[in-house]
């Protein structure tokens, strides 16, 4: 796993986040797939930050990303 520009901090953060909030299992997914949040983000059209949010549990994405979260890491 190289994780592609994933700081230390940010996978700690998603380790250590309920696992049961689907942007951290997003998180988890893109991480231990090399999938960028640049890539994310315009997969979801959203911002960087609001991947980060996701990826952490801090906010939670809206229910049509929520169905296309679930087809991605599936």
């Amino acid at each position: 796993m190289s994780l592609r520009g994933y700081s230390y901090r940010l996978v700690k953060a998603n380790k250590a986040a309920n696992s049961k909030h689907i942007g951290v299992k997003l998180g988890k997914h893109c991480i231990a797939n090399d999938i960028t949040v640049i890539e994310i983000a315009k997969m979801f059209d959203v911002s960087r930050m609001t991947i980060y949010n996701w990826f952490v549990g801090a906010t939670m994405p809206h229910k049509m990303a929520v169905e296309q979260i679930e087809k991605l890491i599936k």
